[in-house]
């Protein structure tokens, strides 16, 4: 962890400074995001992850909603797929974690603030018109691990509006995500206890799953939009 933060890290922010956002790799990928889901793919190393992808994550403007289950979530996916996440404020103040959320384009919300989504909504609505992805926990919060909660429906009006697909994204820690509990936080558990629990943990699998996309006007509201993407995340999450 040490090596990963204080040397690795320094040399990942010193590229990234650099004016690198117009070059693209053959893979059609930013060379900044490319190195800042490197790093994030070593974090997940570093904290005994196994990584796993399947399916393929859609290029360009996409709204990616995922389950929640911790503060690794962020973790998980950006190593997979560059993209801004929407995240509640807390998180801009934690260690090491919330520098990160903030280099990585995170569009904050103040949970309980209305003037607070709209601002979020806002911001989804110009970056998934200028192309670029957002991620979203439609949940609103983590929860135990054990169950998935409902999907929001408001935070799908951006990807409405924008015309843009939004693509479920099934995430499963342990052989068929039987290790879900175990990575969630616990009972009044802090973030930096959860950090040194889940440091401390056996290694295990980390499965991020992309799932059939949800073309623009392919559902009808985003009231449904909302129930179709729980829906498939919700099977995939019991598919062995």
């Amino acid at each position: 962890m040490l090596l990963h933060v204080f040397v690795f890290l320094p040399l990942v922010l010193l590229a990234t400074s650099l004016p690198l956002h117009r070059l693209r790799l053959s893979s059609g990928e930013r060379p900044d995001h490319r190195l800042i889901r490197w790093w994030q793919g070593g974090l997940m190393r570093v904290f005994g992850f196994r990584m796993r992808r399947r399916g393929t994550p859609l290029p360009g403007a996409t709204v990616f909603v995922a389950n929640h289950v911790s503060w690794i979530d962020i973790v998980a996916l950006h190593s997979q797929r560059m993209m801004g996440f929407v995240a509640k404020r807390e998180i801009q103040g934690w260690p090491v974690v919330g520098w990160l959320a903030s280099r990585g384009e995170t569009i904050y919300h103040q949970r309980g603030d209305q003037a607070s989504l709209g601002g979020v909504l806002h911001e989804m609505l110009a970056r998934l018109r200028a192309g670029r992805s957002v991620g979203v926990f439609p949940e609103g919060r983590t929860r135990d691990g054990r169950e998935v909660g409902p999907f929001h429906a408001r935070i799908f009006l951006a990807a409405v509006e924008a015309g843009a697909p939004v693509q479920p994204v099934a995430l499963r820690y342990g052989p068929n995500g039987n290790a879900q509990a175990e990575v969630a936080f616990g009972p009044n558990e802090s973030f930096f206890a959860n950090f040194l629990r889940i440091l401390g943990d056996p290694a295990r699998e980390a499965e991020v799953r992309f799932l059939e996309p949800i073309a623009p006007g392919a559902v009808d509201g985003r009231r449904r939009i909302a129930e179709e993407a729980r829906e498939r995340i919700v099977a995939a999450m019991h598919d062995p």
